[in-house]
C-alpha cells in the first residue's frame, strides 16, 4: 500500500530538521520548495515545514500556507518522497484522461464504495497516487492507485511491457498495437472485456479571447496547421502573423485532430509550430498570446475562445454534449481504458466496472467530459434540421420522403442514443451494446404509454430507394435486438421503426468519416400528454 505520510531517505531527515528549526532555528538550514498545479493556477515558493493530512505546510512572505497535495506537485530537494512501488493498480497513458478525468473517477469510485480516497500529486509531473480506505476512512485499506499521465501511445507501450494494468487512451488502439499485445499473450484488445469506452469528448480549436475571428472552415484550419495560411488577415482577422501551437507525436489528441481536419490524410505541420506537452499547457499558451491558435479537449478550454467549425458542405459545427453523444461533431472522439487479460487483480477489475456504469456519469460530467448517459432534445420544426429539409433542392419523390419525416418529427423528441454499425457490416459497433443497456435503463423509467421509434439513415452511396429500404431494415434490427435484451423491462413502452435513407445527413458524404456518421439509427421518443 502507499503510505502518504511516510517520508524516506534524506527527505525524511530534512523534514525533521525543518521541524526542529521551528524551535531552534540556529541548528537547521531552511530549504525552499515550489508547489505547482497542472492547470497553472498555483505556483508558490516557500520554506517546507511539514507534510500532514495530505497537505503541504510552507512558510511564505504572507505567512504559513497549507496547500492540498491533491492539487499540486512539489519541486525541490526538500520535497517529501512517496513510496509508490507497491501500488495495487498502475494506470498509464493519455494525459487527457489521466489529468482531466482520472482524479475525479477515483474519488467517485471511492464514494460509490463508501470509502475515503486520498489523492496526492507526486514530484513527477503528470503523476498522482491515490489510497482508498473503506468505511469512510475508518475501515480497512481497499487498494492504492498510481496514475501516470503521458500520451496514448505510451499506454500501449506500457501494457506491452507489463508496466501498467490499465492503459488510458484518447484514441482507439491501432491494429499494429493490438497485434503486438495479442502476440504477447495480452488477449484481444478490442473485445468488450478489454476495450472500455468511458466517455466521449470534443476537440476544440481555440484562439485568444480577443481574436476577432468568429469561425473557421475545416479547410482553413488545415491550411493554418500546414503552414499554407500564416496571417490572420487571410481568414478575416487582423493583420498579424499566426502563432501556431501543436501537440507532440504520440499524443492521441493530436492524432484525432490531424485525421479530422485533413480528411484522414497525413499532412506535415508547419515547421514554425511550437510543440506543447499537454492540454492544460496548450490552453495557457493560447491565452497568453493574442495571435495564437491551438486545439484542446473540450474540458480544457480554460477561458480561451472556442471557434465553431464549418465543414465542406457548409454545415456549422458547434461542440456541445448532445452532438458529442451522438458523435455528429467532426472533431469528437471516444475516450478509452484498456487492460490485459493475463493480469489478475480484483481492484482494477472492480474499478473498470465502475467507470462504465451510470454511477460514473456525474463524475465524468463534473470533470468537463461527456458521459455515455442518455440525453434528450426537442426536434423543433424551426430548427436547423427542419430548415435543411425544407430548403433541400430535390425531386418530388425525395421531397415527399422529407415531408414524411417532418411530419413525424413534430410528434417526437430525439434521444442522444445513436446506434451505428461496423463499416460494411450488419454488426453493431463497439459502443452500441453499451448504449443499448443505458437506453433500456432510461426507457424502463418512462411513463406508461411512452412511444419509441427507431429511425434509420444511410449515406448517399447507392440508389435512393435501396438506401431507404436498408435504413428501414437496420432500424428494425436495432428495435428487435433492444426488445430481446430488455425483455419485460420494456413492457410499458410501445416500439416501432422507420427509415429515411440518405435524407437529413449529419455530415458530408464526401469521405468515409462523414459517411460513417450518416449511417445510423436514431431513437425518437414521445410520452403521453399527461405524464
Amino acid at each position: 500500500m502507499i503510505n502518504h505520510t511516510a517520508l524516506k531517505g534524506t527527505s525524511a531527515l530534512r523534514a525533521l530538521a525543518v521541524a526542529g528549526a521551528l524551535i531552534a532555528p540556529t541548528f537547521a538550514i531552511a530549504e525552499d520548495i515550489t508547489l505547482k498545479s497542472a492547470d497553472g493556477t498555483v505556483n508558490v515558493v516557500g520554506e517546507f515545514l511539514a507534510f500532514e493530512e495530505n497537505a503541504y505546510l510552507i512558510k511564505t512572505g504572507l505567512g504559513e500556507l497549507r496547500i492540498s497535495a491533491e492539487r499540486v506537485r512539489c519541486e525541490g530537494e526538500a520535497c517529501p518522497v512517496f513510496e509508490t512501488a507497491t501500488a495495487d493498480v498502475i494506470i498509464a497513458g493519455s494525459d487527457t484522461v489521466g489529468l482531466g478525468m482520472m482524479p475525479l473517477l477515483l474519488e467517485g469510485y471511492a464514494a460509490f464504495n463508501d470509502a475515503e480516497s486520498t489523492v496526492t500529486a507526486t514530484a513527477t509531473e503528470g503523476e498522482l497516487i491515490a489510497e482508498m480506505v473503506g468505511d469512510q476512512g475508518f475501515g480497512d485499506p481497499m487498494g492504492s492507485f498510481l496514475v501516470s499521465s503521458t500520451s496514448s501511445g505510451d499506454a500501449f507501450k506500457k501494457l506491452l511491457s507489463k508496466e501498467t494494468q490499465i492503459g488510458m487512451s484518447s484514441r482507439r488502439i491501432k491494429p499494429a498495437e493490438a497485434r503486438a499485445l495479442k502476440a504477447d499473450g495480452a488477449g484481444n484488445m478490442i473485445s468488450p472485456s478489454q476495450e472500455h469506452i468511458v466517455a466521449v469528448d470534443s476537440l476544440v480549436v481555440i484562439v485568444h479571447p480577443e481574436n476577432k475571428v468568429q469561425e473557421l472552415s475545416m479547410e482553413q484550419v488545415s491550411g493554418i496547421f500546414s503552414g499554407k495560411i500564416t496571417n490572420w488577415k487571410q481568414v478575416g482577422g487582423t493583420d498579424a502573423e499566426i502563432t501556431l501551437f501543436d501537440r507532440q507525436d504520440g499524443s492521441g489528441t493530436r492524432s484525432v485532430f490531424q485525421n479530422a481536419v485533413n480528411g484522414g490524410k497525413a499532412k506535415p505541420v508547419a515547421a514554425s509550430a511550437t510543440v506543447i506537452d499537454n492540454n492544460t499547457a496548450m490552453a495557457a499558451a493560447v491565452n497568453e498570446d493574442p495571435n495564437a491558435i491551438g486545439f484542446v479537449s473540450y474540458a480544457f478550454q480554460r477561458g480561451a475562445k472556442a471557434l465553431p467549425l464549418v465543414n465542406e458542405c457548409g454545415i456549422k459545427m458547434v461542440p456541445d454534449a448532445f452532438s458529442a453523444r451522438t458523435e455528429e461533431y467532426a472533431l469528437q472522439r471516444r475516450l478509452y481504458l484498456y487492460n490485459r487479460t493475463d493480469v489478475e487483480s480484483d481492484a482494477y477489475q472492480d474499478f473498470m466496472t465502475f467507470t462504465k456504469s451510470s454511477d460514473a456519469d456525474d463524475v465524468i460530467q463534473k470533470a468537463g467530459f461527456i458521459g455515455l448517459g442518455v440525453d434528450r432534445t426537442e426536434m423543433s420544426l424551426d430548427g436547423n434540421r427542419a430548415r435543411a429539409l425544407l430548403t433541400s433542392d430535390v425531386d418530388a419523390f425525395e421531397g415527399g420522403v422529407m415531408r414524411e419525416m417532418l411530419g413525424l418529427m413534430a410528434n417526437y423528441d430525439r434521444l442522444s442514443t445513436t446506434i451505428r454499425f461496423r463499416t460494411g457490416s450488419s454488426r453493431l459497433d463497439e459502443r452500441a451494446l453499451l448504449d443499448m443497456e443505458r437506453l433500456i435503463s432510461y426507457l424502463e423509467a418512462s411513463p406508461e404509454g411512452t412511444e419509441v421509434m427507431f429511425v434509420g439513415f444511410t449515406d448517399n452511396v447507392g440508389a435512393f430507394g435501396s438506401n431507404r429500404s436498408l435504413s428501414e431494415r437496420r432500424a428494425k434490427q436495432v428495435m428487435d435486438q433492444l426488445s430481446k435484451i430488455g425483455g419485460d423491462r420494456l413492457a410499458s413502452v410501445k416500439m416501432s421503426s422507420s427509415g429515411f435513407g440518405e435524407v437529413a445527413p449529419s455530415s458530408c458524404n464526401s469521405n468515409e468519416t462523414g459517411r460513417r456518421i450518416n449511417r445510423r439509427v436514431e431513437v425518437w421518443i414521445s410520452e403521453p400528454a399527461n405524464s
